[in-house]
């Protein structure tokens, strides 16, 4: 059996290697490090200090690092919203699900070693986007991905994705070829990535080898009939950028002091449909 997987590997490499357009595999490492040259400061490092409630236990805290990506030098981050606060997403899961995620501390982590306190300006939970800027405006202007330079991807195109890792590998900048298996068209537009390991993580965006951004990783899910169906009912997917482009229209300018906050917070109720996707204004600390 053994031996005969090997065949079949062996063959499968050999048709590849004769079907591939001629200097792809040669082209494809050399498009990547561009990209990752070009874009690898728009992707930032976040650290946050979650709250976690549940009815009946007590309170525990835990801090996490997660990947943000910069999309307007005014230091607009936007990050998975999954990743900050997973329980929406997990409400959509299971209706009995009713933990409470608070975030008492958030930082945004530059290369330099800077350390900006953060917070989140506005939610998309239909689309798993949370939008963070700097309490203190940065000193100058942020790289960041144009979303309006976007283009799509098809079945099976390569894209790369950039991340930072954790503190353990340095933080170092990464990049990864991952390749569409998917394209969604209803009820709207996204990619589904292959499932191999990598170093994509949510919040980690991604190009087509011209360079062009494709979007970012972000969690969907839909509700599961029951426990067993919990796997089959989330996945990663690529949200488009026009999609994150019109959430990210909606972000206030600024980040609001504490003070402020309720009597500012962005009402996505007086938007027209047809301008951009419902998003929810954050949370106050009440949970």
């Amino acid at each position: 059996m053994r031996s005969i997987s090997r065949s079949l590997a062996i063959a499968s490499l050999l048709l590849s290697a004769t079907f591939a357009a001629p200097g792809r595999a040669d082209d494809l490492p050399e498009k990547g490090r561009e990209i990752l040259n070009k874009y690898r400061h728009a992707v930032v490092t976040l650290e946050l200090v979650q709250k976690a409630a549940t009815p009946g236990r007590a309170a525990r805290e835990g801090k996490q690092e997660i990947t943000g990506t910069v999309v307007d030098p005014s230091g607009l981050i936007v990050v998975s919203l999954s990743a900050c606060d997973p329980s929406e997403l997990y409400r959509r899961l299971s209706e009995e699900y009713k933990t409470e995620i608070e975030i008492t501390d958030m930082k945004i982590m530059l290369e330099d070693g800077t350390e900006l306190p953060a917070e989140i300006v506005l939610r998309d939970k239909d689309q798993d986007l949370a939008f963070v800027r700097a309490k203190i405006k940065p000193s100058s202007p942020m790289e960041a991905v144009d979303l309006s330079k976007s283009g799509p991807v098809d079945v099976l195109d390569p894209v790369i994705t950039l991340n930072r890792l954790k503190q353990a590998a340095g933080r170092a900048y990464s990049a990864s070829v991952e390749r569409v298996s998917a394209v969604v068209r209803k009820p709207r537009t996204f990619y589904i990535p292959d499932s191999s390991q990598s170093e994509t993580s949510v919040g980690s965006p991604a190009f087509s080898l011209n360079g062009s951004i494709v979007g970012m990783v972000v969690m969907r899910a839909v509700n599961a009939q029951s426990a067993a169906n919990y796997r089959d009912c989330i996945t990663a997917i690529i949200l488009p950028a026009e999609d994150i482009a019109k959430a990210a229209a909606q972000a206030p300018a600024e980040a609001k002091p504490d003070e402020e906050k309720k009597a500012a917070t962005p009402d996505a109720t007086k938007v027209p449909k047809d301008a951009a996707p419902k998003t929810d204004a954050p949370k106050e600390s009440s949970k």
